[in-house]
């Protein structure tokens, strides 16, 4: 049998196999945030999945950075998640959400005339973000103060405990592809001189603090993370991923997580030599708890992960997104849909809710 479609125990859950939704932004929630009656079949429909991780949702009002992205800190918004969950366990699936603040990754003409926020004043260079006006480059966002970053630590906490009260089954803090968290932790996002800064131990603090928090709110074995040491968008620069992360995970090693989830993101060797080569391998050696393996994998790439024996589980992405059966397919080695680009960000249900099952 395929290791993929091995039952596996994650957190409190017995998942049913080793394959995991991968959360993917879908822009498909109202304009407060709101998710509605195709997204709680756009989940439904891929519960085959061992577990599915929540599109990025915002904890707050200023976490937003891209228009129509669902949120987790209103009434409004917790209610619609518990149909979410709901339909998910209802048909047997696990769910957890993953909790977002864009941090600098975001517009003013996306927050309400609001600059975006970041450990420090640098703006993202050489990219454009996406707004309803079309597309910008990015400002200059405004430095928090050492107190306002503790109240964004509180926030991740009370959002956690929204997630469980909407009934998922644990929650992953999105500390990877240049947000927040991932900001706090790269020197070119973060030049601080507090204690949020200027050493490896005061980068990490921000996201050991929230996971700290998320835990002690929400229990062991609920709280996940997900890492991204070696991707470079939206200008991430570590000057020593290998020796910042290794402590990282050596102090996410102390507490009762269910999973670290690292995303194994390809970068120009040239240009980052001090780079470790393969994120899996190097941190997911370091780590007690259950690693999840991302980035790019097929049924072939992603069986060889789990042989190798460092990963226990594999995210799949657009081919979640394009085959809610996706374990089935694999299972029978079944031809597999495309994925069709022009709809995956916004719109309405072409794209989303209508890809086909296998017959």
């Amino acid at each position: 049998m395929m290791k993929l479609l091995e039952s596996i125990k994650v957190g409190n859950a017995i998942l049913k196999n080793s394959m995991v939704m991968a959360p993917m932004t879908r822009s498909r929630a109202n304009i407060n945030g709101v998710v509605g009656d195709s997204t709680v079949l756009y989940y439904a429909q891929r519960a085959s999945a061992g577990l599915i991780i929540s599109e990025a949702i915002n904890i707050s009002k200023q976490a937003i950075g891209s228009p129509l992205t669902p949120g987790i800190y209103t009434s409004e918004q917790i209610n619609a998640w518990k149909k979410v969950t709901q339909a998910v366990h209802e048909k047997g699936g696990v769910i957890y959400a993953q909790l977002w603040h864009t941090g600098r990754v975001g517009h003013s003409l996306v927050k309400n005339g609001e600059l975006p926020i970041a450990p420090s004043a640098i703006a993202i260079e050489g990219q454009q973000h996406f707004t309803m006006e079309g597309m910008k480059y990015y400002e200059t966002p405004r430095a928090l103060s050492t107190e306002e970053v503790k109240t964004i630590v509180q926030e991740y906490k009370q959002a956690a405990i929204n997630a469980i009260e909407a009934d998922f089954d644990g929650v992953e803090l999105h500390s990877a592809f240049g947000y927040l968290p991932n900001q706090f932790l790269a020197e070119s996002a973060n030049q601080r001189t507090d204690h949020y800064g200027g050493s490896n131990e005061n980068r990490n603090r921000f996201v050991l603090e929230i996971m700290q928090e998320m835990v002690e709110a929400i229990g062991s074995d609920k709280v996940a993370i997900r890492l991204s040491p070696t991707s470079t968008y939206n200008n991430m620069v570590h000057q020593n991923p290998v020796e910042q992360f290794t402590l990282l995970i050596n102090e996410l090693n102390k507490l009762p997580l269910s999973y670290l989830h690292i995303m194994n993101v390809p970068f120009p060797a040239d240009k980052f030599p001090n780079y470790p080569i393969n994120s899996v391998e190097t941190f997911g050696k370091l780590t007690q708890h259950v690693v999840i393996a991302n980035c790019g994998y097929t049924k072939e790439t992603g069986e060889a992960e789990l042989e190798k024996g460092i990963a226990k589980l594999i995210s799949y992405g657009a081919l979640f997104l394009a085959n809610p059966d996706l374990p089935k397919r694999f299972e029978l080695d079944a031809a597999l849909n495309e994925p069709d680009r022009a709809t995956m960000y916004g719109g309405k249900d072409e794209g989303y809710i209508d890809y086909p099952f296998i017959a």
